[in-house]
């Protein structure tokens, strides 16, 4: 069955087998929170890079076990998340997740072309799942906050990226919309030309997997009657799974509305690298941090 809610993304982790976790620099008690919630549902085991003592002191205040978790003493910042990269890279864990450390070591660690975690050509994207209760169902959108203004090759990537996370959750052939300001055509408005050229590959078999449909706006891809006012017909129009947009300005204002305004909840990660990237910030709620780690340990490989 597919996954309708966030919630239930916990019980479908749990019908793989466990994953392992590795926090870089986890010397704050927001980062071993949710990991540990995450540990003690059954989703990961936990390896926490950091200063040995700080996170020790951490654990005691918070009344956890240490030897519940893996500690790997690294005091300095961008060490550890070197440090958790190489153990991503060793095999010895699945999934990465921002600790302390700053988001650019964070992503400096990931982007080393020797040791981090990127393949030759890969692209790197962010990838939010959102739960919206005015929607059907959950709604996989990006970029919201890695690729700013993504060229054309860039784009047929996050397509690809949707594609394969709402195919995680259980549906089989997604419906993946291209969003731009309208559905109509113009060589005026770059993205409606990208999002033609993508649609069409979809078409030929060069994107597979996904029905792919663009230029569409956004009412169109998620309102049936609004698709249908404008004689939009499509197998995306109305009841998109996915969407993807065509620079971060949109995307990020499509989701900071939903969680600032609706109080949608929300998963998100990292994608491309060699293993799936959780990317919070001390704002997420805990539960947003949970349902990410449980987004990444479905899409671990």
């Amino acid at each position: 069955m597919p996954i309708t809610k966030l919630d239930q993304l916990l019980d479908a982790v749990k019908s793989k087998p466990k994953r392992r976790l590795v926090a870089a620099f986890a010397n704050d008690g927001h980062t071993i929170e949710a990991v540990n919630e995450a540990r003690e549902k059954g989703i990961i085991d936990a390896t926490l890079v950091g200063d040995e003592a700080t996170i020790k002191k951490v654990l005691e205040e918070q009344k956890l076990n240490a030897a519940d978790f893996e500690i790997v003493h690294e005091p300095n910042d961008g060490k550890a998340a070197a440090k958790a990269v190489e153990l991503i890279r060793s095999g010895h864990a699945q999934i990465l997740m921002k600790g302390l450390v700053s988001t650019d070591k964070y992503m400096k660690a990931i982007l080393d072309k020797e040791k981090g975690l990127m393949n030759p050509g890969a692209v790197l994207s962010h990838v939010t799942v959102l739960e919206n209760p005015n929607y059907h169902k959950l709604l996989v959108s990006s970029d919201v906050a890695v690729l700013t203004y993504p060229d054309l090759k860039q784009k047929i990537a996050m397509t690809n990226y949707v594609i394969g996370v709402v195919q995680s959750l259980g549906i089989e052939k997604p419906k993946v919309a291209l969003i731009c300001a309208t559905e109509q055509v113009s060589e005026k408005v770059q993205p409606t030309m990208d999002a033609a050229v993508i649609a069409k590959m979809a078409d030929r078999g060069q994107i597979k997997g996904a029905f792919v449909d663009g230029p569409m706006a956004l009412d169109v891809a998620v309102d049936k009657e609004s698709a249908a006012t404008k004689g939009v017909k499509s197998e995306v129009a109305g009841d998109a799974d996915g969407l993807v947009f065509p620079n971060i300005d949109a995307g990020n204002v499509f989701y900071k509305t939903n969680t600032k305004l609706c109080g949608c909840e929300l998963a998100a990660m990292v994608v491309g690298a060699s293993a799936p990237c959780v990317l919070s910030s001390r704002g997420d709620s805990s539960l947003t941090k949970l349902y990410s780690i449980a987004l990444a340990a479905l899409n671990a490989k």
